[in-house]
């Protein structure tokens, strides 16, 4: 399993929007006393941040521009994709091409800017916060959560060509067990067009429900395409506890309005970066995908779970 696909450019498919978001105005309070000082977004799976990745997967489908949502003084997520100069002359002056090449991959991916969000108001709040950087020609967004790591690559070009099909906004879901469900938004669901069995229509959006309230066991998995009407839904919608705009208001009043909002039904894993269990399933997943440490790995989980 990986986290790379083709990229878009190359295989003729139809594009994410040429702007992804990436939230990371959090403050990671899971993972303290480690935030303190590094930024969720920077704790390396294996080796590479998480917002590296998620990085990668915005080009591999396309997009030309990052847009980081940080929160006041919390720079270095935008920095860790500026180049290091010094560093490449010391790797390459002692002969560490490889390490080079990694320090390299990140300020080389894609144009990178950061937008801040002075108070911590949601989703919703967070994505509004992009609006004014945006040229008037862009259509559209691509959103991005940090804290999901979609896998296999790919579903962003899925969506991509899902908009194409249909307009509107389109979401990506994972199908989630009854037991889990009550911790994800779910998705109120009408089949589509048959020829696309693995796409559904939006009818609402359900937050956190108990299972035997469940309308549908999809759950929402981190990764939008959203229309830009979606900024006039923020301003339109009514903020809710503390303040907080709801991302999934503002796309209920789109379905509200008749606008398309659609889902592509993802088969592969999500990882949630933002806890630490399944950080380190991601961490695993991973490593084990590799070939300097998966061989190894393996043997030693083998041993270690046997010896329980």
């Amino acid at each position: 399993m990986s986290a790379h696909s083709t990229p878009a450019s190359m295989t003729g498919a139809p594009r994410i929007p040429h702007t992804a978001v990436v939230p990371a105005a959090g403050l990671g309070t899971r993972f303290l006393p480690a935030t303190k000082t590094v930024p969720k977004e920077l704790l390396p799976v294996v080796d590479t941040p998480g917002i590296e990745l998620v990085a990668e997967e915005a080009k591999s489908a396309g997009a030309e521009r990052l847009l980081i949502v940080t929160s006041p003084g919390k720079d270095g997520v935008v920095a860790h994709f500026v180049e290091d100069l010094v560093l490449e002359h010391t790797l390459s002056s002692r002969g560490k091409q490889a390490m080079l090449a990694k320090v390299r991959n990140a300020p080389s991916l894609l144009e990178v800017a950061s937008v801040v969000q002075d108070k911590p108001l949601g989703l919703g709040h967070a994505i509004g916060c992009v609006e004014s950087e945006l040229a008037d020609d862009e259509d559209a967004i691509a959103v991005l959560l940090p804290d999901d790591l979609v896998l296999p690559g790919g579903v962003l070009g899925a969506m991509a060509a899902t908009r194409a099909r249909y307009g509107g906004s389109v979401l990506c879901a994972i199908e989630v067990p009854d037991e889990t469900i009550s911790a994800y938004g779910v998705f109120d669901v009408a089949d589509s067009d048959p020829e696309t069995p693995g796409v559904k229509r939006v009818k609402g959006m359900v937050e956190k429900p108990p299972a035997h309230l469940a309308p549908s066991n999809l759950a929402a998995a981190g990764r939008y395409i959203l229309d830009r009407r979606i900024f006039d839904a923020l301003r339109e919608i009514t903020p809710g506890a503390g303040g907080e705009l709801q991302i999934t208001d503002a796309i209920a009043l789109l379905i509200e309005q008749g606008e398309p909002v659609h889902v592509v039904i993802h088969s592969g894993t999500r990882h949630d970066l933002g806890n630490p269990g399944g950080y380190l399933k991601a961490a695993v997943d991973f490593a084990l995908d590799r070939d300097d440490y998966g061989p190894e790995l393996r043997r030693w989980l083998v041993e270690r779970l046997a010896g329980r």
